[in-house]
């Protein structure tokens, strides 16, 4: 009867009417709060602590199980109303990926028709993780999974998620939105915070749009969590209430009663001006739950005249929400990291997976020119890519508190694991893909390597070819027939010949040929004197202790860029004595570059060496306005490290990549990107780079390595905006638990004893830039490949090839790859417009193209396009990132 009078209701015109943002403010105007019955949502997930409560083994059965019983539970509620009805959302796309392994293709596609019926629902992402940390790219493939699904079985997934940390970086929303995300659900959890419990309990918006730079949203529902009277909503298990608010006479379903009417006291208040409300969640910390009925009691004992009571899937709260109220505030800040800080207590590890993401970039566009000559190629790599893929959506599982029942031993050798999936599948890839191109280009003579550019734009930069011949040799340019500027060095303990590469087309090569003879003399790249080193671009010093403690900008009127802070200098890892070490020594020198050595043992062993190249404004060929910094620590450590960078600036700006979007490091009511609110301050996601500037003048800091830094002496709740010290974490536990004092993380680095940074310097004489800088950082960290040529067939020609260029310089590739379904359904071509302003370049490729879609980054074509032989017309929103299919 309480059900036919709320549609009786819903017919004769009771409406909502839709808050409108004010928008002086980001708050709400006077509203006429809605007249009609309220609608509240219920929905059941197991909350996934994977690898913290059990082992891999252990959650997988766990996972297979409950999904049976949800479904058999669903199937016994189909005939009852649609809100009674059972559903159940899954904490992770896993899920459904265990299941489809342990179960046969039967029972998967009785799942799938559940997720298609919408009793089942599932995130994009693979796991609950944190996103601080991660490359832009490694979120992305995370991802994949749902994105062969959705081919696969013609369906969407529509929800991502972050559960329980207490912070989410601001270009995240982009990223889901253009895999095809709608809404988001945040949830999250006092334990281990460093923060306030304000912090929690303070939200500006409850209901908003999570925006990134981009324009692009999800609707996200993050609810206040006060964390003192242990109210279930705002946290990751809303539907239950805490241990110690839940007598034992209380049943479930009056448990989920008692939820259901705080939802019904939230809505229509000052700080939630909605008639919709959710409470999502109910499995908290534990394995498993098997938990269907109270919740559809407890929808039906709380339905009444004045509300309604649904047991959701999640999406349907979304989908509620989004429908009526359509103008609902935005939010594009970032609030800074927090769990997303502890996978730097094994810094090394995490620093594998870093190099394995930047590396892909080259590996994927060489096996995609091969696999337009030989489409069979990596087919066989189909087993290890699937589980690099969901590798990647594990490797920052938020459990890196490492405290649970899983022991830091066991989470250790798993994180490990993991990291290996991911580097053995780049390996892999990319070797093959070196060789294969050299067998694609036909051999006209003995000795002839070429050079691979896989950045879209020309290069003129280093590149080094393994080298185990004898005798004076000279480097040829068969494009120019010009003599490259060459000489040896012993990389790794191997001899190398390195040369200046010129005008290296966009992803393409040019093919060199060895011949016997003396090369042209030239003066060295540098000069050395004792511990300085001088280019044309710059003078430094060197110190015994790996600190550089001078350097001057030679073409700024030889400007001191250094100035010491709290006793520290630039790449200074904290020792006491700036000659406590060997003494300096040159390692490498020639006319391409000169590199300086120190060794020293404190504070912790460590090697430091820098390397200048040849210079344009010298007179000759080639040059490189780059510092190159590459620092080791031959050491285990147990403490918190840092590579701190002293700069002499005065009251600089500093910006950064953080995860896909570069952000001013202020806060939002000083024209930056940090939340004025809910955000802690002191440790920013190192990406790419790092820029300090201040009006004409800054440094870029190229970072492949380190994943977080802090500005000056930045706390929790204090951002030191202004700083011109930046220190770079090297590895360490950097939080506490509020509750016993324990570090969080793995203890003592596990026990590795090896640990590689790489960085890399620029000064600019213009305020900053990000495309500068992004291509910088990108030349730094994408160095050119060489391969033997080795081609005894017409494939590819010699001397050069470039496959694509962009008409717009604001316009860089991000990802270029064979399809996740096969070469024959094309190439992937994701780029990023980093300009402030819409974009319609054009893609001129040197195939023609036979058809182009725009795709989603997990490569679900949403969109035809329509290519012009060999141009197609690209648009693009300021800041945006998008992904095409092409077909040749």
């Amino acid at each position: 009867m309480k059900y036919a009078l709320f549609i009786l209701c819903l017919l004769v015109g009771l409406s909502v009417v839709t808050a409108q943002p004010d928008r002086r403010g980001g708050g709400w105007a006077a509203l006429r709060l809605p007249t009609a019955v309220k609608r509240l949502y219920i929905a059941n997930d197991d909350h996934t602590d994977y690898m913290w409560t059990a082992n891999e083994a252990t959650y997988d059965t766990a996972f297979v199980q409950m999904l049976d019983y949800y479904l058999r539970q669903i199937d016994s509620t189909r005939n009852s109303p649609p809100d009674f009805q059972a559903r159940f959302n899954c904490d992770g796309s896993y899920w459904l990926r265990a299941y489809q392994k342990y179960r046969s293709p039967a029972q998967f596609n009785r799942l799938i028709a559940a997720i298609k019926s919408g009793h089942i629902s599932s995130p994009l992402n693979t796991l609950v993780s944190t996103y601080g940390a991660q490359p832009t790219e490694a979120v992305l493939r995370g991802m994949y999974y749902a994105g062969s699904l959705e081919r696969t079985y013609k369906l969407r997934f529509s929800m991502a998620q972050t559960m329980e940390n207490n912070t989410i970086p601001l270009g995240l929303s982009s990223l889901w939105a253009g895999s095809g995300a709608k809404y988001s659900y945040k949830g999250i959890g006092g334990y281990g915070s460093q923060m306030t419990e304000e912090y929690r309990d303070n939200r500006r918006h409850q209901l908003y749009r999570y925006a990134g730079l981009d324009g692009a949203s999800v609707l996200m529902k993050w609810y206040n969590y006060n964390e003192k009277t242990k109210a279930p909503l705002g946290g990751y298990a809303e539907c239950r209430l805490y241990p110690e608010n839940r007598p034992a006479t209380v049943s479930q379903t009056d448990e989920i009663t008692r939820v259901i009417g705080k939802l019904d006291a939230l809505c229509n208040t000052p700080a939630y001006p909605f008639a919709i409300a959710g409470a999502f969640g109910y499995g908290w910390d534990d394995l498993s739950t098997f938990l269907s009925a109270p919740f559809i009691e407890a929808a039906r004992n709380g339905t009444n005249d004045n509300r309604t009571v649904r047991v959701s899937n999640e999406e349907d709260f979304f989908q509620d929400v989004a429908k009526t109220y359509p103008n609902l505030p935005a939010e594009s800040v970032s609030y800074g990291n927090e769990w997303d800080l502890y996978c730097a207590s094994m810094n090394e590890t995490t620093a594998k997976v870093r190099r394995s993401t930047e590396k892909l970039r080259t590996a994927e566009a060489l096996s995609a020119l091969v696999s337009l000559k030989n489409p069979s190629f990596g087919n066989d790599l189909t087993t290890a890519r699937d589980l690099a893929w969901e590798s990647f959506g594990m490797y920052w599982e938020h459990n890196w508190t490492a405290d649970g029942p899983v022991k830091q031993p066991v989470r250790a050798t798993w994180q490990n694991k993991i990291q290996r999936q991911i580097s053995g599948y780049t390996d892999t890839l990319f070797s093959r893909s070196v060789r294969a191109l050299g067998s694609q280009i036909r051999k006209a003579a003995d000795a002839r390597f070429y050079v691979f550019n896989a950045l879209n734009w020309t290069r003129t930069d280093v590149a080094d070819f393994a080298w185990a011949g004898t005798g004076p040799v000279r480097v040829i340019d068969v494009a120019t027939n010009q003599e490259a500027v060459s000489q040896l060095i012993t990389k790794a303990g191997k001899t190398c010949l390195r040369i200046m590469a010129e005008n290296l087309p966009p992803v393409g090569y040019k093919v060199y040929e060895i011949r016997p003879g003396t090369p042209k003399s030239r003066p060295l790249a540098a000069t050395v004197t004792g511990q300085t080193i001088r280019n044309a671009h710059y003078r430094l010093r060197l110190s015994p202790s790996g600190a550089i403690t001078e350097l001057y900008d030679s073409l700024a009127n030889s400007r001191q860029v250094i100035k010491a802070q709290n006793g520290r200098y630039l790449n200074d890892l904290g020792a006491t004595n700036l000659n406590d070490g060997s003494p300096v020594t040159i390692e490498n020198a020639g006319p391409v570059s000169v590199t300086l050595k120190a060794v020293s043992p404190n504070p912790v062993p460590h090697t430091v060496r820098i390397t200048l190249f040849a210079d344009s404004r010298t007179g000759e060929p080639g040059g490189s306005p780059r510092i190159e910094i590459e620092d080791s620590i031959q050491a285990n450590f147990t403490d918190m490290k840092t590579w701190a960078f002293s700069f002499n600036l005065t009251n600089p700006t500093t910006h950064h990549e953080e995860l896909g979007a570069i952000l001013t490091a202020k806060k939002e009511t000083r024209g930056g990107h940090y939340a004025a609110q809910n955000a802690r301050l002191d440790w920013q996601t190192f990406n790419h780079f790092a820029d300090l500037s201040e009006q004409n003048y800054g440094v870029t800091l190229s970072n492949q390595d380190c994943s977080f830094f802090k500005l000056g002496n930045s706390s929790v709740d204090s951002l030191w905006e202004n700083s011109a010290q930046l220190s770079a974490l090297a590895g360490g536990q950097v939080d506490t638990k509020r509750e016993d004092k324990g570090a969080l993380g793995i203890r003592g680095q596990n026990g590795e004893t090896s640990f590689g940074y790489s960085f890399a310097l620029t000064t600019h004489r213009t305020d900053f830039d990000p495309l500068t800088a992004m291509k910088f950082a990108l030349e730094h960290q994408n160095p050119l490949v060489t391969g033997a040529v080795s081609g005894t067939q017409t494939g590819y020609p010699s001397p050069t090839f470039s496959l694509l260029k962009t008409s717009d310089p604001n316009l860089l590739l991000w990802a270029l790859k064979r399809g996740e379904d096969g070469i024959e359904n094309g190439l992937i071509a994701r780029f990023w417009n980093l300009s402030n302003k819409p974009a319609t370049p054009t893609l001129t490729t040197t195939v023609p193209i036979r058809q182009a879609w725009q795709t989603t980054h997990i490569e679900t074509n949403e969109r035809t396009l329509k290519p012009t032989n060999t141009s197609l017309k690209l648009n693009f929103r300021p800041h945006q990132l998008n992904t095409y299919r092409l077909r040749f």
